[in-house]
């Protein structure tokens, strides 16, 4: 049961909000001042505050900042005046994720609880997921970055790996979905087993079962002794299904029953053998439209996906490329070098079409080439990628629409940027990055 700490001087007040969270599931603590409140957030772990702001022995602004001196992680949600815009803009600069107008819509209140408290826990997943990555013994860089979307990703893989059900991982290719499965291999109970890679898209079809399942001597012309299929060299382990839309149609039948009876029956055999094996798959397709077009089994995507996870595009994280190119740099730079203002701008305003493991391999091409110690715009060549996809006058016309979008969304929010962005969807740095790109200003 998530923990929240309501500060607020009016005994009615705190009773109203006390009522509501706790019949939504919550365990409200109450403090009637802020000394009382400092005291009780030093002897709870409490993840969350509601925090009125105006209070006769201490104000709000004070209670945040001595709360985030003791717990700088702390999620504070202050409770502000009507119409007080000044106020909230102050208090969002001093720490506060969050404010809610008086007199305080008890669903938007919900909504911004679960949010936040959502927020958290994603957090400490990746904390938690961060703190192994050094002790694994793969190179992680392509998660490098703090996006929403990829913290989201992580979190996920985090929570399923320590259960043996299927996976499936939706991605454009270059996003880094064979590394999240490895990924959640490593962070399971099968780590020590094997991580056996089958490419789907890359296997000839007529050895597609014998690759698979094995064969037997005789099976067929070639098939000079017994050979161990994919599946039983995975025992105990994990399998990575890659491209899995381009598994021929027929095949998928034998992969299903794997799935269902745990056996695997090798080409020319009549006995069969039980294996455990954890499967995540991968594809860059759309599965639901192959379904209805009949290549792809419907009863097979659902055995398949247990568990989903999107691996977001490049151009959809773009405030993490600076990370993600400080990385790579480091990575592969034969002596120190730094990055230009200007080269950062290009990399950060390029589309990616090859996403990450485009970023990375630039990045290679570049600190290998570069004559100095500092790479400058010039030294990186993007040109021969196609640019856009959309003609240039529908680009304008979309670029248009997005401005308007901003801008109402800025004034909606009367201009804090935090709760613009939260109306949004985006982040608060990419509400920041397309203001300065379409030169919104506040009036």
């Amino acid at each position: 049961m998530s923990k929240i700490l309501l500060v607020d001087d009016e005994p009615i007040q705190r009773q109203i909000l006390r009522d509501f969270l706790e019949e939504h599931g919550f365990q409200v603590l109450e403090a009637g001042n802020g000394k009382e409140a400092l005291s009780l957030f030093e002897n709870e772990f409490i993840p969350l505050v509601l925090l009125d702001h105006r209070m006769p022995d201490m104000n709000g602004d004070e209670v945040l900042e001595r709360l985030k001196q003791t717990n700088p992680m702390i999620k504070v949600i202050m409770i502000t005046a009507y119409g007080a815009v000044d106020t909230a803009v102050k208090v969002m600069k001093l720490g506060a994720v969050d404010f809610l107008e008086k007199p305080v819509d008890l669903q938007e209140l919900l909504k911004k609880v679960e949010k936040h408290l959502e927020e958290i826990e994603i957090e400490e997943d990746v904390q938690e997921v961060s703190e192994s990555l050094h002790e694994l013994p793969v190179d992680f860089g392509l998660y490098v970055g703090s996006s929403p979307a990829l913290k989201e990703a992580i979190s996920i893989a985090r929570r399923v790996a320590p259960t043996s059900w299927p996976v499936l991982l939706f991605g454009e290719t270059g996003t880094g979905k064979e590394l999240m499965a490895r990924l959640i291999h490593e962070l399971s109970p099968r780590r020590d087993r094997p991580f056996i890679t089958v490419n789907c898209a890359a296997l000839p079809e007529s050895l597609f079962e014998s690759e698979l399942f094995g064969h037997v001597k005789g099976a067929f012309t070639g098939a000079h002794k017994d050979k161990k299929g994919m599946f039983a060299i995975a025992d105990k382990g994990t399998i990575f299904l890659d491209e899995i839309g381009e598994m021929p149609i027929q095949l998928q039948a034998k992969l299903l029953r794997v799935l269902q009876e745990g056996t695997i029956t090798p080409v020319g055999g009549t006995q069969s053998h039980k294996v455990d094996v954890r499967v995540i798959s991968a594809t860059n397709r759309n599965l639901k439209d192959m379904i209805k077009q009949g290549t792809f089994r419907e009863d097979l995507y659902y055995r398949l996906n247990v568990f989903e996870i999107e691996l977001p595009p490049l151009r959809q994280r773009k405030e993490d490329i600076p990370e993600l190119v400080e990385f790579f740099v480091k990575k592969y730079a034969p002596r120190p070098v730094t990055v230009s203002d200007a080269a950062m701008d290009k990399l950060v305003k390029y589309r990616w079409p090859g996403n990450v493991r485009e970023l990375e391999h630039t990045i290679q091409r570049v600190v290998t080439l570069c004559r100095s110690n500092t790479i400058k715009a010039s030294d990186i060549h993007l040109e021969t990628v196609v640019k856009e996809e959309v003609p240039e006058n529908l680009q304008a016309k979309l670029e248009a629409i997005e401005r308007q979008e901003i801008t109402k969304a800025l004034e909606k929010a009367r201009w804090v940027q935090t709760k613009a962005a939260d109306l949004l969807g985006i982040s608060e740095r990419v509400l920041r990055y397309k203001m300065k790109k379409y030169d919104i200003k506040k009036p």
